[in-house]
């Protein structure tokens, strides 16, 4: 009797039950495949929310922050050096309004010759508006928030190149009706600048006023001490605003009161974009509130 030959048919070799000896027909590739689900697309919901997260981080204040606000300094600087001669007012400092709208209700008969009432009245109004607004809205969106830095700064910036465009196609008047237009864009801006400032949390970099910088640095007890942050800040700030009144000074003699307030502008732009790539601020989640590691205190 011939041996018999092992079953090689896969139809029929493929898995027995145990005990049963029931032959059942294995499932094929083919088969396999047709009941796998089929592979997902890659969406891009993933990176428009790791974008909108680094958006809404806060800002935290470092020496790129420093040099933010150095350059917005020497901004100010600029717009001061051919506000006053053009306007008999300043765009930012608004000690010297205060003082000239008091000597204007004392003696209004150096309206004209040392200031004009209705200049100060605009840029000292429009200056608080402008910071009561970017100060109140920032305590609800976040001081801090990238997002909100990039728009306040994006706004200020419109506004100093609308005064600048404003100042070169229609001339530049002591007073009348494009000159309030002209200080109303240019004191909101330096308002809102100041407030942002603020929220950075570097006082001694104010942006605008020298007054209290100059005084907390003479005062320093840590003056003559090789480290020490908050007085080179001063110093910083103070030799910024110096320099940007030089240059505005300088661009105003030569070129004109348009040419300096388009190079404020455009210091501005490059601070409106140096805010994409400040270090954020990392919020504490919500199951690490009030965790107390071992043998600690709660954080």
């Amino acid at each position: 009797m011939e041996p018999r030959e092992p079953n090689t048919n896969p139809s029929t070799a493929s898995s027995v039950f145990n005990g049963g000896g029931i032959d059942t027909p294995a499932p094929s590739n083919r088969s396999i495949k047709a009941f796998s689900p089929p592979p997902q697309p890659q969406s891009s919901s993933s990176t428009s929310s790791r974008i909108w997260k680094y958006l809404n981080q806060d800002v935290k204040p470092s020496l790129f922050a420093e040099l933010q606000l150095i350059l917005l300094t020497f901004c100010i600087g600029l717009q001061d050096a051919v506000s006053f001669p053009d306007f008999h007012c300043f765009a930012s400092n608004q000690t010297g309004n205060t003082v000239f709208l008091v000597l204007a209700i004392v003696m209004p008969e150096m309206e004209g010759d040392m200031f004009v009432t209705a200049n100060i009245g605009v840029a000292l109004g429009f200056f608080l508006a402008s910071a009561w607004l970017t100060g109140q809205l920032g305590h609800i969106i976040g001081s801090r928030r990238r997002l909100w830095l990039i728009f306040c700064n994006f706004i200020q910036t419109c506004l100093v190149f609308a005064a600048a465009a404003l100042q070169y196609t229609r001339g530049v008047e002591l007073s009348g009706e494009r000159t309030l237009i002209a200080i109303g864009l240019l004191a909101s801006a330096a308002g809102s600048q100041v407030v942002q400032s603020r929220s950075l949390n570097m006082t001694e970099i104010s942006t605008a006023m020298a007054t209290a910088a100059w005084l907390d640095l003479v005062i320093d007890p840590d003056l003559f001490c090789l480290k020490n942050r908050p007085r080179n800040r001063r110093v910083a700030f103070l030799g910024s605003l110096i320099l940007g009144t030089l240059a505005g000074a300088f661009i105003f003699k030569r070129v004109g009161s348009p040419a300096a307030l388009a190079v404020s502008g455009a210091g501005k732009v490059l601070v409106t974009v140096m805010f994409f790539f400040n270090q954020g601020e990392e919020k504490e989640k919500e199951g690490e509130k009030g965790r107390v590691p071992a043998g600690g205190n709660a954080v």
